[in-house]
């Protein structure tokens, strides 16, 4: 085994531990993932979880991404790749199985596409969506040797592309969006960070029971705001109200109504 090799299941290793990941295949693909791949060339800025400020890497050695950092897309608009610990723990919660459909709304780079590729194997399929077209044709560059992995440059607010099995929302939103709900396929999983305009808020997890939802917070997060995002201190309130209520008990409704859960 190559000393990168060594490095990236030590890395998977730590993230299964940390993280307590029950599927497997999570965490194999972990291990199999280049993250250099998804890259410029280094050395990279690199941030810890608690990190205030980025440092860079003292060399381009890819041994230096096997740890739990975020690394700098755009450090200027503090747009990273994603921790690593924290969208594993997600894509462990959500439930990704082989063979699922899984749509990645904001899927960056490209990295944790590849991950989800691994997942849902051959027989799977992921469309990854990114509204920044820079972004969207890098990750079409980096993604090409994954045939099972789509990626377009649009709007996921928009279109995508039909139901699924999983909708991972790589973005703050202020409310879950009707067209997520009505696109996930019976026991469906809808994943999103809701949040305020100061970027902290709570992902939420949806899941489609017949005709009704049923969400729950999950996890605390800070994250960068989605294309589209109101930034009103209406929205704010909501996205407060459906962090508040969905940390206390599971949340059943049939649809939307102004953002907020409705019966009607």
């Amino acid at each position: 085994m190559s000393d990168l090799a060594a490095a990236r299941a030590r890395y998977a290793e730590l993230i299964k531990r940390r993280e307590r990941i029950s599927s497997p295949r999570l965490v194999a693909a972990l291990a199999a993932v280049p993250r250099e791949d998804f890259l410029a060339k280094g050395p990279w800025r690199i941030k810890s979880e608690a990190g205030r400020s980025y440092r860079l890497t003292p060399d381009a050695d890819s041994v230096h991404l096997y740890d739990n950092v975020l690394v700098a897309i755009d450090a200027r608009r503090k747009l990273d790749t994603g921790l690593p610990s924290l969208w594993a723990h997600l894509i462990d919660v959500v439930g990704v199985r082989e063979r699922d459909r899984v749509v990645q709304i904001g899927c960056g780079l490209g990295y944790f596409s590849a991950v989800l590729s691994q997942i849902v194997g051959p027989k799977g399929r992921v469309l990854a969506i990114e509204c920044d077209a820079r972004l969207a044709r890098r990750a079409m560059e980096y993604l090409e040797p994954y045939r099972n992995v789509e990626v377009i440059h649009g709007d996921g607010c928009r279109d995508v592309g039909g139901p699924a099995d999983v909708i991972m929302v790589h973005a703050g939103f202020a409310h879950p969006h009707p067209l997520w709900l009505r696109s996930l396929r019976p026991r469906g999983r809808l994943l999103v960070p809701l949040t305020q305009r100061d970027r902290e808020g709570a992902v939420i997890r949806i899941v489609r029971k017949g005709a009704r939802f049923e969400a729950e917070a999950v996890q605390q997060i800070r994250i960068f705001p989605g294309q589209g995002r109101g930034m009103t201190a209406l929205d704010d309130r909501v996205a407060d109200w459906w962090e508040r209520a969905s940390s206390l008990a599971p949340l059943r409704f049939r649809g939307l109504a102004r953002g907020l859960p409705s019966d009607a």
